[in-house]
C-alpha cells in the first residue's frame, strides 16, 4: 500500500537528518547525507545548502516490505511555515520530531495545532538522545504536557504499553482482562486508535548516529495502514507548484482516488507528463495509483486546488504578518520583474504579491527577514535579476464596522451588467465569504456562480489605506444581464465598482496582527518587562515564577513586539527568553498614526474605482459613486438603501 509521511519540526530539531537516516535504512540511498555537510539528499537547492536550513518541501521515497512510503522533508523555519503547512493536506500521518535537549519548542506548539487541524494522526521521534542534556524522560512530560496526553511511549515494544493502551480502547481492556495480550489485536486497535487522533505513539533514538530508527521504522510500518483505490474517477489534490530549469509548471498531485494516465485531461487541461521526484531527480511514468505523489505537467491549477472530490480543506492560517517594497534597478521594464513574482506566487500564493501603477510600486506580503534574503537569491539564481526590498512593516488589513449596500454598473456600447450586493462584518479570521439572496428568476445561475468568481479572484482593498479586505461577506442581492450584450467580463466591473461603492460608505476598520507571547526573564528583570508591556499596549496575564526565572504570557501588536528580542537580550545579558506566534487580527491600537503614515486618495485610485459606466445615445459615460445608486435600473428595497444614510 501507499503511504505518505510528512516530517516536521521546530527548525534544528533534526528533522532532515532523520529523513536522510530513514531513506538510508531503508536501502534508497548508499549513505545518510548531513546537513552540516551539505550533502543531504532532500536540501539539495544551493540556497537550502548555504544556509543549512530547509526551504522547499522535497520527497523522496522507500519501501518497507510490500509497503511503498512517500517521505516529505518540510521546512522548520518560520519564515516558512506556510511551505510546510499546504503539505498537511496531502499527508496520511505525520512524524513530529522533538530534541531531547530543548524539548517543546514555540514552533512545535504551532505546528502541533496545524496537525490538529488537519486532522493528521502523529508519531513523534525524540531526538537527539546522545546530545549532553538530553532527556528523554523530561521530554515526554513536555510533550504530554504541551501536545498530546495521550501521548505515549514505545521504545520498548507494543506489549510493554499494552496495560496503558488498553485503558484507550474497551476492546483491548476486555480482552486484556481475560485473555491477555494478543499482539495481532493490538496491532488493529492501535492503529485505530492513532488514525483517530486518540493515541500518539513515541519512539527516542539518534538520527545522528541512527540509534533507535530501526524500532521507529518497525513501529511505524506496523501501525500505519491506509486505504486507497484505483477502481474509480480520478480524484486529486494539488499540494505544490514548482517550476524546472527550462521554466515548466510543476504541479504536485496527491492522487486520492483512480489512476492518473499521462494525455489524462484534468481541469480541462492535458497531462502531458508524469514524473516521481526523488529529491532533485525525477523519472517519468505512465501512470500515477490511488494513494500515490506525483508531478505533472500542462496543469496551471493553484496549490490546494482539489480536483474531482468534495473534502473540506482548511484555509492555510500560516499568514504573513510584513509587508516590502521590491527594490530594483530603473533600467530594468517593472513587468518584467513582476512576471518574476508572479511565478514566485504561483509556487507560494501567500506571497501575495501586489502592483500600485501610479507609483510603479510592487509589494509583496512576507512571513519574515530570512524569507526576504531567500528570495533576493531566488531572483539571482533562478531569473538572473537583482533585487532588494525596502525595511519591512507590519501588513494591516482592513474591513467594515456594520453592514452597507453597494451597486455597480457597466454599460459601456455593447456592454451590460448590474450587480447589487450587501456587505457584512465577519468574526475575526473569516476571509471573504460569498453568498447569494438573488433569486435564479432575477438572475440566472450561471451569472451568479460567475460573480461569485469574481468575489474570490481579486484581492479587494479598503477605503482607509488602501489595505486589503478582509473579514467581510458579499451577499449578492440582485443583478441584471442583457440578452445579447453581456459578456463574462462585464460582470467582473460591475462587481469590483459594486465592492468599492459598498466600501466607501462603510465606516472602515484598520486590522493589525497580533503576538501571543511568552517572555522568560531572571526575577530581577521583570519590572522592565512589566513596564515595557504597557507601553506596548500588550495585555497579559499575572507573572509566575519557577526557580530564579518570572515568565509573563499575553497578546501584544506585532508592530510594538516585532524587534523586541534584541532589546530582551540587551538589558536581560542574553538569560531572556522571548517566543511569539501569530495570534490573528484585532482593531488596529494606533490608527491614527498608521493613517496618517500611509496616505491614500481613494479618489484618485482608477484601478480601484467606485464610479460605474452607464450608455446614452450609443456612447458609454461615466457616473461618479455618489450619484451612481439613483441611476441603477434594478429597483432596490429602501430599508436597503437606509444602510448607507
Amino acid at each position: 500500500m501507499f503511504k505518505t509521511l510528512g516530517i516536521l519540526a521546530h527548525v534544528d530539531a533534526g528533522k532532515t537528518t532523520l529523513s536522510e537516516q530513514i531513506l538510508y535504512q531503508c536501502g534508497s540511498i548508499r549513505s545518510a547525507g548531513r546537513v552540516d555537510h551539505g550533502n543531504t539528499l532532500l536540501d539539495h537547492d544551493d540556497i537550502e545548502r548555504r544556509r543549512g536550513i530547509t526551504i522547499y518541501t522535497d520527497q523522496a521515497s522507500f519501501r518497507i516490505g510490500d509497503n511503498e512510503y512517500y517521505l516529505l522533508d518540510t521546512p522548520g523555519h518560520a519564515d516558512f511555515s506556510a511551505e510546510m503547512e499546504r503539505s498537511l493536506r496531502v499527508l496520511d500521518y505525520a512524524v513530529l520530531v522533538v530534541s531531547c535537549v530543548e524539548g517543546v519548542q514555540a514552533h512545535t506548539e504551532l505546528i502541533w495545532k496545524l496537525l490538529a487541524e488537519y486532522n493528521v494522526p502523529v508519531f513523534f521521534f525524540l531526538n537527539k538522545t546522545d546530545r549532553d542534556g538530553a532527556d528523554v524522560r523530561r521530554t515526554m512530560q513536555d510533550i504530554r504536557g504541551k501536545c498530546a496526553a495521550d501521548a505515549l511511549l514505545l521504545d520498548d515494544g507494543i506489549e510493554s504499553a499494552a496495560e496503558s493502551v488498553a485503558e484507550l480502547d474497551e476492546t483491548l481492556l476486555d480482552a486484556y482482562l481475560t485473555t491477555g495480550f494478543d499482539l495481532d489485536l493490538w496491532i488493529r486497535q492501535m492503529a485505530a486508535l492513532i488514525r483517530s487522533r486518540n493515541l500518539f505513539p513515541c519512539f527516542s533514538g539518534s538520527a545522528l548516529s541512527g540509534d533507535g530508527i530501526g524500532r521507529f521504522l518497525k513501529g511505524l510500518d506496523a501501525l500505519t495502514p491506509t486505504s486507497y483505490s484505483d477502481d474509480a474517477p480520478v480524484s486529486a489534490v494539488a499540494y505544490k507548484v514548482r517550476h524546472d530549469d527550462a521554466g515548466n509548471r510543476l504541479t504536485y498531485l496527491k492522487i486520492l482516488s483512480g489512476v492518473l494516465h499521462a494525455k489524462d485531461v484534468l481541469q480541462q487541461e492535458k497531462v502531458h507528463e508524469i514524473r516521481v521526484y526523488s529529491g532533485a531527480r525525477y523519472a517519468g511514468v505512465s501512470s500515477a495509483g490511488a494513494g500515490s505523489l506525483c508531478t505533472v505537467t500542462g496543469l496551471h491549477v493553484p496549490a490546494g486546488t482539489i480536483i474531482g472530490a468534495q473534502m473540506h480543506v482548511p484555509p492555510v492560517q500560516s499568514q504573513p504578518l510584513m509587508s516590502a517594497c521590491v527594490q530594483f534597478d530603473d533600467s530594468v521594464p517593472v513587468q518584467k520583474v513582476l512576471s518574476v513574482f508572479r511565478t514566485l506566487e504561483a509556487e507560494d500564493p501567500q506571497m501575495r504579491v501586489r502592483y500600485v501603477p501610479h507609483i510603479r510600486q510592487i509589494q509583496i506580503a512576507v512571513m519574515g527577514p530570512i524569507q526576504l534574503e531567500v528570495l533576493a537569491e531566488q531572483c539571482a539564481q533562478r531569473f538572473g535579476l537583482t533585487v532588494s526590498f525596502g525595511e519591512p512593516e507590519v501588513l494591516y488589513l482592513e474591513t467594515i464596522a456594520s453592514p452597507v449596500y453597494g451597486c455597480g454598473h457597466y454599460e459601456p456600447l455593447r456592454h451590460y451588467a448590474e450587480v447589487h450586493i450587501l456587505l457584512r462584518p465577519l468574526p475575526r479570521g473569516s476571509g471573504i465569504r460569498f453568498s447569494s439572496a438573488c433569486p435564479t428568476d432575477v438572475l440566472k445561475l450561471n451569472w451568479q456562480r460567475l460573480i461569485e468568481t469574481h468575489v474570490f479572484e481579486k484581492e479587494h482593498i479598503g477605503a482607509l489605506c488602501g489595505f486589503p479586505l478582509t473579514d467581510i461577506e458579499v451577499v449578492l442581492l440582485m443583478g441584471r444581464a442583457h440578452e445579447k450584450h453581456t459578456e463574462g467580463g462585464d460582470f467582473r466591473q460591475a462587481l469590483y465598482r459594486a465592492v468599492r461603492h459598498a466600501v466607501f460608505h462603510a465606516e472602515s476598520v484598520l486590522l493589525e496582527p497580533m503576538y501571543r507571547f511568552k517572555i522568560q526573564v531572571p526575577s530581577g528583570c521583570v519590572g522592565k518587562v512589566m513596564f515595557d508591556l504597557q507601553h506596548m499596549s500588550a495585555s497579559y496575564d499575572p507573572p509566575y515564577s519557577s526557580a530564579e526565572d518570572v515568565t509573563v504570557c499575553g497578546r501584544c501588536p506585532a508592530s510594538e513586539m516585532m524587534n523586541y528580542h534584541s532589546a530582551l537580550s540587551s538589558f536581560t545579558k542574553g538569560r531572556g527568553l522571548l517566543q511569539v506566534r501569530f495570534d490573528g487580527y484585532d482593531r488596529c491600537h494606533n490608527t491614527d498614526a498608521v493613517v496618517e503614515a500611509h496616505p491614500y486618495n481613494r479618489e484618485a485610485d482608477t484601478e480601484n474605482t467606485a464610479d460605474s459606466v452607464f450608455c446614452s445615445h450609443g456612447a458609454g459615460y461615466n457616473v461618479h459613486w455618489t450619484q451612481a445608486a439613483q441611476k441603477m435600473h434594478c429597483a432596490v428595497d429602501k430599508e436597503i438603501l437606509k444602510l448607507n444614510n
